[in-house]
């Protein structure tokens, strides 16, 4: 066995989520037994250098139900407690690219 052969499964299926300036991936793996889980990725891009930070939670489905009364749990608390204003994204310079035939287009560098 290598460091860790289960370190990079393969998605079963995924989930690509933009918000702002933060993409977050919600990804379905499979372990050797065929055990589904979920792996949810924040990636944001750092300002000072351009590289995109990435940070990585595995959710198993143990965990599911837990975890998704405790998320409820806070949104609930937030959206009763402060004022929540959806922030819409709107690309900036850095963010689009063109194509061959010149036709603007947003860039995707938030993939892997």
């Amino acid at each position: 066995m290598g460091d860790f052969d289960n370190k990079e499964r393969e998605e079963v299926f995924s989930k690509k989520v933009r918000a702002g300036k933060r993409t977050y991936f919600f990804d379905v793996k499979a372990t050797r037994s065929n055990d589904y889980y979920v792996t949810i990725t924040e990636s944001k891009k750092r300002f000072e250098d351009g590289q995109f930070i990435k940070h990585k939670i595995f959710l198993y489905k143990e965990d599911f139900e837990k975890f998704a009364e405790g998320l409820q749990d806070v949104v609930e608390y937030i959206k009763s407690n402060q004022e929540v204003i959806e922030k819409r994204y709107e690309p900036n310079s850095e963010d689009l690219g063109y194509e061959n035939n010149g036709r603007l287009v947003e860039k995707d560098d938030y993939s892997f």
